[in-house]
């Protein structure tokens, strides 16, 4: 009971903490203030793009001595570098609610629609997945902790309880409570390394690690050396700069140089917290003697209900942090894109920001709930699943964001047919095979975004003129 002592705790203290931090701001809980510190900014930046699947499944990923997310990293870095100083001031500049508000100046309002549409139907088969396979292990936890509860049940109570702090606190909530949680994880990962040290020697669970797949198929693994720089670069610039999870927080900083310093230095972090991950992966596959693994995402569960009750119910409490950051930062942006985006459709509803955004928020908490119960399972790395999804459309979105930077002149007919010519090519291309494997996710993007913008540039050329 002691562990699910700690679970509850912190069900209670989270909510109550980050609606603590977040008074005394009652204007639309949808934006910013643009008065949110930097380092509380990078914090969440990384909390809102990692989740229960991250730390659930990089260590089982990383069994048999793997740092291949680490290799990602580095791609991640060279792509937020780019978004600091090429996309940031895009938006920063304009005092703009919603990344797309941008296409709308550029394209017109029907582009604008066009792509928030998909960002929101992208955004919620995410989700949905995250929480799905989230509540796996997290069911399982909390039984052999001493606190059963049904998957169903559990996903309802996190559901409201992420949902009261995010309706009430609006942004400023879900930024500090997105920096409590990523401490809270890092920190236990780190804890799970001190344990494991005093149980195997570090210079045996590294022996063989290496960043990249060597010898693997260049482009069926998201974790050869190519497609690891190379694709998470771009991977980044499409996640990082164009959708609106992550640039809402951007608009949030208190300058443009704040919001830079909290984009590139939330790469350093993510990077720390892959190789924390990463490590706890290898250090148990030196104290199960190599052993093969049958269930990658099994691995780190089952080794926290080995530990002591205190330390178990604080892990437990660190994978429903995952859960709960995701969720509300998901919620809130997609409450952003349509407070930003549909602002003509809204006008009948006659009600203020704030009643208008929290009832948004609330249909939007019904729809990930109604989207979740609609999976029946997933076969595989939960986490690699997930990022094949986003992958999918983020490569059509930066396509077109391309289009508005480098082509002055190009028009709507030419952003429309960017956007419509990449999502058929990447229909196609992930049905492809090469030697029985699909196209890895980290080189969907590349290709969406070199087909959508080689395809509106033709446009330009052909038909505009």
């Amino acid at each position: 009971m002691t562990a699910a002592l700690v679970v509850l705790l912190y069900l209670i203290a989270l909510p109550t903490l980050s609606l603590y931090l977040s008074k005394g701001h009652h204007d639309d809980p949808s934006r910013g203030h643009r008065d949110l510190p930097a380092w509380a900014i990078c914090l969440s930046i990384v909390a809102t793009e990692t989740s229960t699947l991250t730390v659930v499944s990089i260590p089982g990923v990383a069994y048999g001595g793997s740092f291949v997310f680490v290799g990602m990293a580095l791609g991640y870095l060279i792509g937020r570098i780019i978004v600091a100083w090429r996309f940031l001031p895009l938006f920063h500049n304009r005092d703009m609610a919603s990344a797309y508000q941008y296409l709308g100046q550029r394209f017109g309002s029907h582009v604008q629609r066009l792509i928030s549409a998909s960002f929101l139907v992208t955004r919620l088969l995410a989700e949905s997945v995250r929480l799905f396979a989230g509540m796996l292990p997290i069911t399982a936890l909390c039984a052999a902790s001493g606190f059963p509860i049904g998957g169903p049940f559990l996903m309802v109570l996190i559901m409201i309880l992420t949902l009261s702090y995010t309706m009430l606190g609006g942004l400023r909530a879900v930024v500090w409570s997105d920096s409590i949680q990523l401490l809270l994880y890092l920190g236990s990962a780190l804890i799970c390394i001190v344990l494991l040290s005093h149980q195997v020697s570090l210079s045996q669970a590294l022996a063989g690690a290496h960043l990249f797949a060597w010898g693997h198929p260049a482009f069926t693994s998201p974790f050869t050396p190519a497609a690891a720089i190379i694709g998470g670069t771009l991977l980044t610039l499409a996640s990082h700069g164009t959708d609106q999870l992550m640039i809402q927080r951007c608009l949030a900083a208190k300058s443009l140089s704040a919001a830079r310093g909290a984009m590139i230095g939330s790469a350093f972090l993510v990077g720390l917290l892959f190789a924390a991950l990463s490590l706890v992966g290898v250090m148990l596959h030196a104290q199960h003697h190599g052993a093969p693994l049958s269930q990658p995402d099994t691995l780190f569960p089952n080794f926290i209900l080995t530990l002591p009750p205190i330390l178990c119910g604080l892990l437990v409490a660190s994978i429903l942090a995952a859960t709960m950051g995701s969720l509300s930062s998901a919620m809130n942006a997609m409450t952003g894109a349509i407070m930003g985006d549909f602002a003509p459709y809204l006008r009948r509803f006659a009600l203020s920001p704030i009643a208008l955004s929290r009832r948004i928020t609330a249909f939007w908490a019904l729809a990930l709930l109604a989207t979740t119960f609609g999976f029946s399972g997933i076969h595989g790395s939960a986490v690699i699943f997930a990022f094949s999804i986003t992958s999918y459309c983020y490569g059509a979105v930066l396509g077109v964001f391309l289009l508005a930077m480098l082509r002055p002149h190009a028009t709507s007919r030419a952003a429309l047919t960017a956007f419509f010519t990449s999502l058929a090519i990447l229909g196609v291309l992930s049905q492809l095979r090469i030697e029985g494997a699909p196209i890895a996710f980290s080189w969907l993007v590349p290709a969406g975004a070199l087909s959508g913008f080689l395809a509106g540039r033709v446009s330009e050329f052909f038909v505009e003129r």
